[in-house]
């Protein structure tokens, strides 16, 4: 099925959701059609830290792959002034991310197409900032990472934020988290998501990390703020179906999240001997010492 029909049926049975359609959403699907915002890892307290060590100026342009509901293609484009490109393979977040630059008048600087991460259909060195939130962690992580730097321009920026362990799970935990809510999601320790950036390629590499608190109840409202959890959970109360979801999915979540943490791997392409740098890029490069926030 090509990526405009899948788009278009989205759009036609959004609303129309059946009980076994709910029940077989993603998590991250799930609350995408709840009317969540902040979508990923370590919610706005990483997309904070992303912009601060981005550097977008309105000249740039900026791909962010893995787009969602667009909530940070439409922070970058409204605070900095930057052209964004994004992108999803999920019909779903394509419907709502269009729906969210429409609504908020951002169409002249956010263009959302489908897009996979594995084959971007950008041709090489392209934008001055790459922007990907949880997404490598889905599919074949070197070739997502050496996509993701292949679009990116010589001296320009990858910024990626992951899942990671923050803490040794229980095996009990990473069975309820990896085979039960994300199955299959890859989810390393920090020095080995860093590795592999830095095998692909990125120089001066810079880490952030911190705890995953996006489904933390203190999270939940600071991502979203009172007027959207509050209209979160009255739609998660309009279907018999999402309550059931909802019902399913928390609990297991909560096992998980002691031991979960976010990771934003920040990094530039190298300027020059770019074709060294490809050659090279499943090689497993030294360790870099991470920035770590409380």
């Amino acid at each position: 099925m090509h990526a405009q029909q899948e788009v278009t049926m989205a759009l036609s049975s959004m609303t129309h959701l059946t009980s076994a359609e709910v029940a077989a959403l993603d998590p991250y699907a799930f609350l995408a059609v709840l009317g969540k915002r902040v979508i990923h890892p370590g919610g706005r307290r990483s997309s904070e830290e992303s912009f601060r060590r981005a550097d977008f100026r309105p000249d740039q342009q900026v791909l962010d792959v893995g787009c969602g509901v667009g909530t940070s293609a439409m922070a970058i484009a409204r605070r900095f002034g930057a052209t964004v490109s994004a992108v999803d393979i999920s019909p779903i977040m394509l419907t709502r991310a269009r729906s969210h630059v429409r609504r908020t008048g951002l169409a002249g600087l956010v263009t959302v197409t489908y897009g996979d991460i594995l084959a971007l259909g950008f041709p090489d060195h392209t934008f001055d900032r790459v922007v990907a939130e949880a997404v490598t962690m889905f599919v074949d992580r070197p070739r997502a990472v050496r996509e993701l730097i292949r679009v990116c321009k010589p001296g320009g920026r990858l910024l990626a934020t992951e899942f990671f362990w923050r803490e040794p799970p229980t095996p009990e935990a990473r069975e309820i988290f990896l085979g039960q809510v994300c199955p299959g999601m890859q989810v390393d320790t920090l020095e080995e998501w860093v590795r592999l950036y830095k095998g692909a390629g990125l120089s001066n590499s810079q880490v952030v990390s911190g705890p995953f608190e996006m489904m933390t109840p203190a999270g939940f409202l600071s991502d979203e703020g009172i007027a959207n959890c509050l209209a979160i959970m009255g739609r998660a109360m309009t279907r018999l179906s999402y309550l059931r979801k909802m019902t399913w999915l928390m609990p297991r979540l909560q096992r998980a999240v002691p031991y979960l943490g976010y990771l934003l791997v920040v990094g530039e392409k190298p300027a020059t001997a770019w074709g060294g740098v490809v050659a090279q890029a499943e090689e497993v490069a030294g360790g870099v010492a991470p920035e770590r926030m409380s």
